[in-house]
């Protein structure tokens, strides 16, 4: 992919985000047994996401590859005492790549993106959870430079707090 960019995604993504938080869903289960990450996404509820925060879409052509989301309200399975004390975080959230594009180096980019995109706002650092499991991500978020901040249960889920400062 010579032409990677993620942009802002829209009500006509919706259906295809839903389809595609919920393959990844699947696939997870599948590798890792049931367990938080084993919901199900409706396109209702993306159409909300896309009132409420920035949702970002990476495409391959018209096919979507990967999306995130950002917002500057804190998510409620975040305790920001872990967290470095700053002004303006911004919270990295509903990070996927689809099942079969995944390995492949779209999720480095997507946070490459993502440090262009913040480096524009107001923001002093991206915080996120990741699942501290078999199928959480947190081993890839500490490759690509987010350092670890504390851990976490939350409603039965094992979570990893990760932040990235800026600026």
């Amino acid at each position: 992919m010579k032409n990677f960019s993620l942009k802002p995604g829209t009500g006509d993504d919706a259906a295809a985000l839903a389809a595609m938080h919920t393959a990844v869903a699947e696939h997870l289960t599948d590798a890792h047994g049931q367990g938080p990450w084993s919901c199900k996404t409706t396109t209702a509820g993306v159409l909300f996401a896309l009132r409420n925060m920035h949702v970002f879409v990476a495409r391959d052509g018209s096919e979507i590859i990967a999306t995130l989301r950002l917002t500057a309200k804190k998510p409620w399975a975040i305790d920001t005492t872990y967290f470095t004390p700053c002004v303006r975080p911004l919270y990295l959230l509903s990070m996927a790549v689809t099942p079969d594009r995944q390995r492949q180096g779209i999720g480095t980019r997507c946070l490459e993106a993502v440090k262009m995109i913040t480096d524009k706002w107001p923001a002093d650092a991206i915080r996120l959870d990741a699942y501290d499991a078999a199928a959480g991500a947190g081993p890839f978020y500490a490759h690509c430079g987010y350092s670890e901040m504390g851990r976490v249960v939350y409603k039965n889920a094992p979570l990893i707090y990760y932040e990235r400062l800026i600026k």
